[in-house]
């Protein structure tokens, strides 16, 4: 029996490393099984936010002083908090989002070294008490990543990112899980995709039915 009406299950990782196949996969089964769900994104995972997200993605890698990248994409999840985020706690619903803040913490504070107290300051305004529930970290060897990334048909900004990056990115996620081994579930991708889906599948019952 299923005790949560709303659950907030986030997926994390670097590029290449299966989140967005795997967030889509869980959100198919639990619909199966008849909750009311959300698939989301981040950034851009609503219409007013998808011309960020294509300035944000486009172009060359180094387009942006930091502070600059940091702020569009704080600007866009303000807008899927407000908008998307909170009506579906509002309205029981289970909430699958592809990144959110840990992205951020990973990437612009690890990855470009980012004073982190300029990030949790924004943060605590644009969330509240709002947090993830459970969040699935797909832990991948970088040199496949980049092999992955290297046959995408198109890439974005974040795909033509240095291995050193992507080192430091994956670290800053792994620190993170550290930190907060109840909410997050490492999931080891040299594992075949079928034994990740069964594992994020079965922790999410079971996380649903506590």
């Amino acid at each position: 029996m299923f005790k949560k009406k709303t659950f907030f299950v986030v997926f994390e990782g670097i590029e290449g490393s299966g989140k967005t196949y795997h967030c889509k996969k869980l959100y198919r089964k639990i619909i199966k099984l008849g909750f009311k769900a959300i698939l989301a994104r981040e950034p851009g995972g609503l219409k007013n936010t998808k011309p960020i997200r294509k300035i944000l993605l486009s172009g060359k890698k180094n387009k942006f002083n930091k502070i600059t990248d940091l702020l569009l994409y704080l600007a866009s999840r303000s807008e899927h908090v407000e908008k998307i985020i909170k009506p579906a706690i509002n309205k029981k619903k289970i909430i699958i989002c592809d990144r959110f803040v840990d992205s951020t913490i990973a990437y612009q504070v690890y990855g470009q070294k980012i004073n982190q107290n300029i990030v949790d300051n924004f943060h605590r305004e644009i969330l509240g008490n709002i947090r993830p529930d459970l969040t699935f970290l797909l832990k991948i060897n970088v040199d496949t990543a980049c092999k992955r990334i290297k046959k995408r048909r198109f890439v974005n900004r974040y795909d033509k990112q240095s291995k050193k990056f992507y080192i430091k990115a994956q670290m800053g996620y792994l620190n993170l899980a550290k930190k907060n081994k109840r909410r997050y579930i490492i999931i080891d991708t040299s594992k075949s995709i079928q034994a990740n889906e069964k594992q994020i599948y079965d922790n999410f019952l079971e996380r649903m039915s506590k």
